[in-house]
Order: structure tokens, then sequence, then C-alpha cells
């Protein structure tokens, strides 16, 4: 009277239980293609802008400084800013590669 009647689960427990994590599985396979992936080959690609660099070439720094690069070592850039007036940078600070002449002053 005051106990309800218990029935059996229906079957397939297994496997209802591993398509909850479907969706899931399903978000993180999303989140690699439009965020990890993409992250990872802007990566690739500056590191290999960062090593092609060499003397003479003319460079933006990731601060905004415009320059000609006059000596490469390992990890140091040293560029002129303006004649006579050479900074050092870091070669990771080197946001893009200007083609040759666009920096007339120097």
């Amino acid at each position: 009277m005051f106990i309800s009647n218990a029935y059996a689960a229906a079957p397939g427990g297994a496997m209802g239980g591993l398509m909850q994590f479907v969706p899931i599985i399903l978000m993180f396979v999303v989140l690699y293609f439009l965020m990890i992936r993409p992250q990872m080959k802007r990566q690739k690609e500056h590191k290999a802008m960062v090593e092609a660099v060499t003397r003479g070439d003319e460079v933006v720094t990731s601060g905004g400084i415009l320059g000609k690069v006059n000596k490469v070592s390992d990890v140091y850039l040293s560029i002129e800013v303006q004649d006579g007036t050479e900074i050092i940078i870091q070669k990771s600070a080197v946001t893009t590669l200007l083609p040759k002449g666009t920096i007339k002053s120097l």
C-alpha cells in the first residue's frame, strides 16, 4: 500500500552511459579544430619567419618599432631605427618582415 512497485532497468545500460559522453567528446574535437590547431599553425609560421631574418631585412617589432636589421645572433637582433641609432631586441619580438625598400628614411 505505501510501498511503490520496483521495475527493472531498461536493457543496454552500458551503451547508454557511453552515449552521455559523446557530446563532450564532440565539443573537444570542435575546440581542437577551431582554436588549438590554428594557434599551433600561427606559432609554427612565426618561428619560421623569425629564423629566416637576415641582415638587411626590414622588420616591425611587437612594440610597433620599424627598423633595418644590422646584426643577427641566436636570440637577439640589432636593428637600426634611425641613422646612427641602433637598438637590440629579442628575435621573438619581430612580428612582421617588410618588403625591401619599405623604410626609405634609413
